[in-house]
């Protein structure tokens, strides 16, 4: 799961993912990604996550089905987004309350369970308002062409 919600990040208009220490796999693939198919996109490790949220110099949005509807803070969101970095927190089955009481906003899409990657994948959607679908990749050895049937993958160069 901790690769999926790095890869969604990369794809739907994150500058960076940062991960916990012992997401190594995750690490891995979210750069081997990032080399072949182009960003810019960073990928970081984190030895304490609680600590990236506390010390975070920006608004913080955590995601969880808990929270506030998206649809009734997105613009608010996305005002602040506009001035300041915004962290995006997913979270998991254990997050600590530290975190729900650091968040600016605690946001669900929906207030139903469902997959961490899907939240986050319709989250950074409203937040682009669908900008992060046509962005370009910088510096990609390989590039995907939409096609109607079949799979196309091309060398860049």
């Amino acid at each position: 799961m901790t690769t999926h919600v790095g890869l969604t990040a990369r794809a739907l208009g994150a500058d960076r993912v940062i991960f916990p220490e012992n997401a190594t796999d995750a690490v891995e693939t979210a750069r081997d990604i990032t080399d072949r198919f182009g960003g810019p996109f960073g990928v970081e490790t984190a030895e304490s996550t609680r600590a990236v949220v506390r010390d975070w110099d920006g608004a913080v949005a955590h995601l969880t089905m808990y929270g506030e509807r998206v649809q009734d803070v997105e613009a608010e969101v996305r005002a602040a987004h506009r001035d300041d970095p915004l962290l995006v927190v997913v979270g998991a089955e254990k997050v600590p309350f530290e975190v729900y009481d650091s968040a600016d906003w605690n946001v669900a899409v929906t207030n139903q369970p469902h997959s961490e990657v899907a939240g986050l994948a319709v989250f950074l959607d409203r937040l682009f308002e669908g900008r992060e679908l046509d962005r370009e990749w910088a510096d990609a050895d390989r590039r995907v062409v939409p096609e109607e049937t079949g799979k196309r993958v091309e060398d860049v160069d």
